[in-house]
């Protein structure tokens, strides 16, 4: 069975005073407001509904989190990086996220999300280097792949991973489309592998056996 399908909602917080007690290994998923996070997140986990897609990007401002069956947790962080959002709510969401991102034990890996029309953004290079210095990986997706010819998929596959070279073997890169539902399993690949390293402890007490 799919290590994401039946995925169970289990809590929304909107500041780090709300985080729930650590139990079990949580993977983030983040990524600007219109680069196809929510969608990415509803097809790797085969839910139409789980993650909300919103018409108006940045407007989902909590972290979701999402019980997979094995017991490891899925955490939606919000959407960064939407030019309409206001400044004072911006620097909420920068201060939620770069505290979950440096301060939570039990994240082993983060999904940056991004557009594979516009990869590598401001923000995504903010993203990465909040996280990076942690040793943790990082799986990029470029979502939105079915908008490209093949030949630009491979130019843009080619050239995100050139400059993220400098990380080595703790940045992977996959292009990815939630339309033509391809790439689903290489993300699970990725983030299976996270989830069966040494490193990583079994939840206390898993909500969903």
């Amino acid at each position: 069975m799919s290590l994401f399908r039946n995925a169970q909602f289990e809590i929304s917080i909107a500041k780090p005073s709300g985080l729930p007690p650590p139990n079990g290994p949580e993977v983030a998923f983040a990524g600007r407001s219109n680069a196809g996070k929510s969608s990415a997140i509803n097809t790797i986990c085969d839910h139409v509904r789980l993650a909300f897609v919103s018409k108006t990007p940045g407007r989902t401002q909590l972290i979701n989190f999402f019980r997979l069956r094995n017991g490891a947790v899925l955490v939606d962080l919000p959407g960064y990086g939407y030019a309409e959002v206001p400044e004072a709510v911006r620097m909420q969401w920068q201060r939620l996220l770069e505290d979950y991102l440096t301060k939570r034990p039990n994240l082993v890996g983060l999904v940056l999300i991004m557009d594979s029309r516009h990869p590598l953004k401001e923000r995504d290079r903010v993203m990465i280097g909040w996280f990076a210095p942690s040793g943790r990986p990082i799986h990029v997706l470029l979502t939105k792949s079915d908008k490209l010819t093949r030949t630009e998929q491979a130019t843009t596959l080619a050239a995100v991973r050139k400059e993220l070279e400098p990380l080595g073997e703790q940045v992977t890169v996959q292009l990815f489309s939630s339309l033509k539902k391809t790439g689903v399993e290489d993300v699970e690949r990725v983030v299976g592998s996270w989830l069966s390293s040494p490193e990583v402890e079994a939840p206390n007490e898993p909500t969903v056996k």
